[in-house]
């Protein structure tokens, strides 16, 4: 970096989404996470926020608090994996600041994306009668970091290998934010949980909702973490790090919105309907009943 400041004019008829995430080690990673995967996912994190804005990066910032241990060669990994996930998401740092912390490691990421003046898909949009999507599989990441901890289900190893992947390195489905632009009336990433995120996107629009968990994605290896243990189905619905999309879209753009994901090569799964008023949301367990959660999502305080 050359300056102290970068200069930024947003691509002609566009305006500029800025978004951003800490990460802190110990909260967000372990610290003996390889540091390729810590870099990389502060990048993705922040990603993911824009894709649910339907913007296209344009740059980030990077703040750094380095502890006392760091050597060359951590940190000569972290940027080898950042300046990769830079280039192939078309994402270029444009600044930050590097300082020295007591502990933990802890970063922070600014992102800036891009998008049709009025086309952003905001989370307080939903109306009553939008269809509810999400995207990918939720809980995986979830479920990665039970086994990482030692609470999970004995699984076979490809299933482990996914769930715990899946924990270090989300994958934002940046492919779907034209989509999201054009079609989706709401949108918000799942980062702690598509349950309690969900209600949120709900709330601050001041509607409710019936979502039919049975419907909910799940891949082949949480499924088979949900087999071996039942209790595992809650961890998924209601664990963080998922990063994928929940998108509320209107009845009569919902046959676009699911062409433009099947073109975009992302799954985008109808989960539920968006009602009226501010009732509770309705979760339909896998039997038909009402499901209730102990923890909507997860929380720092």
């Amino acid at each position: 970096l050359r300056d102290d400041a970068a200069l930024l004019s947003p691509p002609p008829g566009r305006e500029i989404v800025l978004t951003t995430d800490a990460l802190v080690a110990g909260v967000h990673f372990f610290a003996a996470d390889p540091p390729d995967a810590i870099a990389r996912k502060a990048l993705r994190v922040n990603l993911s926020d824009l894709a649910a804005k339907g913007a296209q990066p344009v740059g980030f910032l990077l703040n750094l608090a380095l502890p006392s241990d760091w050597s060359a060669a951590w940190l000569a990994a972290f940027a080898a994996g950042l300046g990769d996930d830079a280039a192939s998401f078309a994402c270029p740092l444009l600044g930050g600041d590097t300082v020295k912390t007591p502990g933990p490691l802890t970063l922070a990421i600014t992102a800036l994306g891009a998008v049709e003046p009025g086309r952003a898909p905001l989370r307080f949009n939903v109306k009553q009668g939008d269809r509810l999507y999400v995207t990918g599989s939720i809980g995986d990441a979830a479920l990665g970091l039970r086994l990482r901890l030692g609470q999970g289900p004995s699984l076979e190893e490809p299933d482990r290998n996914y769930l715990l992947d899946r924990y270090l390195l989300p994958q934002p489905r940046l492919a779907l934010a034209p989509a999201m632009a054009v079609y989706a009336r709401a949108g918000m990433d799942v980062s702690d949980g598509f349950v309690g995120d969900l209600t949120k996107m709900l709330r601050v629009s001041g509607a409710s909702a019936e979502v039919d968990l049975a419907r909910l994605p799940l891949s082949r290896a949480a499924a088979a973490a949900v087999a071996a243990d039942p209790a595992m189905f809650e961890i998924a619905a209601t664990g963080g790090d998922d990063y994928e999309i929940i998108a509320a879209v209107a009845p009569e753009s919902c046959a676009g919105f699911e062409a433009a994901a099947a073109d975009a090569g992302v799954a985008a799964t109808y989960v539920g309907e968006a009602l009226a008023g501010a009732a509770p949301l309705r979760f339909l367990g896998r039997d038909g009943r009402e499901a209730a959660f102990r923890s909507g999502s997860f929380s720092h305080f």
